[in-house]
């Protein structure tokens, strides 16, 4: 991590090394990860994004990294300084993906885009559902679709077999094609598409988010450094020659926008700068969240999981303890909560099938979900679920007692396993409300009374009224720390789906006030949110669409990607670790 040193009389803080990159000079390479680590490259089998800077000094073709793909073997690789036909030297990108058998191999790229010692970002983006690849050079699309075939090369033909080469950074493995030059943040995340549109190059170093299997050339001090190690026992070395760490870098700077919290002992030196701890920092607003169960039409477990701060296609995160729709979820700033659901049968639900189950994950890693414990009765359309950093609340709902709506509000607290306990009561019962807090206050937008009723979160007791929303059920919820939203539903007087997007704000009492429009008018659908950006998923019909809106600046969602299918997008739980309530 290095100092952090500041000015001592402004306070400012002066200028450091954050990133870095690592320097080849045309013998040198590195090897990541084990055979089939990165076999997702080439079978075609999910959505991946594959980034990374890089500087060359000469128009020659140049290998920048990949498992070894040419035409006689299995695998995928990224050529720069290169003609679109890999025929030629040239100033364009190449990628490929090679199949096993001689002659036949698909290829995308572009004859020009790139200048000597100059930094570029070069990204491509998988989408597996049609086979395409968009590659594009500073954040423009300089080529997509199927690409061009060579020989019999067919669609069918990317998971024929797996790639027994490791991957390797700045060396083809069947040739002597090596890279000059400087790669800096090299990222591959499977997955996720992060790119679906031309976009601005990031300007931060980057960080890893789920799905990430490795972030590497990005350390100052280590050239065999990785920030990520996804791909279990993988390890980085250098294979060939003698590659250095260099400080060039592409003016990345480390992103300081929501903050930074360091893990561990802070101190001063004997100048009086701050030394931050060793070990890695956790950035506010910046998070994951994750979308859990739905229907499919049957049941399903399945839980899905997006970084707010970017977009693309959802990523597989686990599975809940068990299938179920109409479930609420919440979160602290490092666990997610699930609680209740419909786990079979339809609406209304006969009563065996209102689940009490509660579960949870935590939210940066990967995994399936493990219980946690038990609601005070069993719950279907549990959809408002909020919180604060410590604590959870779930309210309303339908109960075998209460089949028109419960007013039963209850509570857990996040870092401790236990069964819910009795918060107080809603103003009167309902069924499928939205839920979304600040770090004090809760508010609940009433399923289809047009009621909104608040909380103070810490303090147990009774919903005291808010004011009042369109009469509208089947919406979603989300919040910054200031502002509230309510987006989409089914109009009760007309029975139209809705569109629509509402705010109030948290700590001033009164009724909705008009926000835009979603991309898509939906309802059953789900929200999270950081301090930055709300997010709307999926939805019955609207498919897997996932849009955002700029939390504190009015105006129309903007396309964010899409979750992995449609059947289960709807009635979904979600949560996020930099909602409202936390960040």
């Amino acid at each position: 991590m290095g100092i952090l040193r500041t000015d001592k009389i402004s306070g400012l803080e002066t200028p450091t090394p954050v990133t870095g990159s690592v320097s080849f000079d045309g013998n040198d390479n590195l090897s990541i990860g084990n055979a089939g680590d990165f076999n997702f490259l080439h079978n075609a089998l999910s959505d991946w994004t594959a980034e990374f800077w890089v500087k060359t000094g000469s128009a020659t073709r140049q290998f920048a990294f990949g498992t070894g793909a040419s035409s006689a073997q299995v695998g995928f690789s990224i050529v720069v300084m290169s003609t679109d036909d890999n025929q030629a030297d040239g100033t364009g990108v190449f990628a490929m993906f090679g199949r096993g058998s001689a002659g036949n191999y698909r290829y995308w790229g572009s004859n020009g885009g790139l200048t000597v010692n100059t930094w570029h970002h070069i990204a491509a983006v998988f989408k597996f559902s049609d086979k395409t690849l968009t590659l594009y050079v500073d954040g423009v699309e300089v080529d997509s679709g199927t690409g061009t075939a060579n020989g019999s090369f067919g669609t069918g033909d990317y998971s024929t077999s797996d790639s027994s080469y490791a991957f390797l950074v700045a060396k083809n493995e069947h040739s002597d094609t090596y890279l000059t030059g400087e790669i800096s943040n090299l990222r591959v995340v499977d997955g996720r598409r992060l790119y679906t549109s031309d976009f601005t190059p990031p300007v931060h170093a980057l960080e890893t988010i789920n799905g990430t299997r490795i972030l590497c050339c990005n350390n100052p001090d280590s050239v065999t450094a990785v920030s990520n190690a996804g791909i279990g026992t993988a390890h980085i070395a250098t294979t060939g020659g003698d590659p250095t760490v260099a400080t060039d870098n592409p003016s990345l700077t480390r992103d300081f926008t929501f903050g930074t919290e360091f893990n561990g002992v802070t101190t001063f030196d004997t100048q009086g700068y701050f030394v931050p701890p060793s070990g890695t920092t956790t950035q506010r607003g910046r998070g994951h969240a994750v979308f859990g169960g739905g229907e499919n039409p049957s049941k399903v477990n399945v839980i899905y999981s997006i970084n707010i701060s970017s977009s693309g296609i959802a990523g597989n995160f686990g599975d809940l303890t068990i299938a179920r729709k109409e479930l609420g979820g919440c979160a602290s700033s490092t666990r997610g909560v699930f609680a209740g659901g419909s786990s079979t049968g339809e609406s209304p639900a006969p009563p065996l099938s209102r689940s009490n189950v509660i579960d949870y994950v935590t939210l940066a890693s990967t995994g399936n979900a493990a219980d946690f414990g038990d609601l005070t009765s069993n719950h279907d359309m549990m959809h408002c679920g909020l919180s604060n950093s410590t604590r959870g609340i779930f309210a309303g709902g339908e109960t075998p007692t209460a089949s028109s709506g419960s007013n039963v509000i209850q509570y857990v607290t996040i870092a401790a396993l236990g069964n819910a306990q009795d918060f107080g009561d809603l103003i009167r019962g309902t069924r499928e409300s939205m839920g979304c807090a600040s770090p004090t206050r809760g508010i609940i937008f009433g399923n289809g009374i047009g009621e909104i009723q608040y909380i103070t979160i810490s303090t147990l007791g009774n919903a005291i009224d808010f004011g009042d929303h369109n009469v509208a059920d089947l919406a979603a919820s989300c919040s910054d720390s200031t502002r509230g939203m309510i987006g989409g539903g089914r109009d009760l007087h007309t029975g139209a789906t809705l569109n629509r997007i509402e705010y109030v704000t948290i700590t001033t009492l009164g009724n909705v006030q008009d926000f835009a429009d979603l991309t898509v008018a939906r309802k059953e659908l789900a929200a999270v949110s950081n301090s930055i950006r709300g997010v709307f998923g999926g939805g019955h019909e609207s498919g897997n669409t996932i849009d955002y809106v700029i939390i504190q600046t009015t105006g129309n969602a903007q396309d964010f990607g899409d979750l992995p299918t449609s059947g289960n997008s709807q009635e979904q739980g979600s949560c996020s670790d930099s909602h409202g309530g936390i960040s």
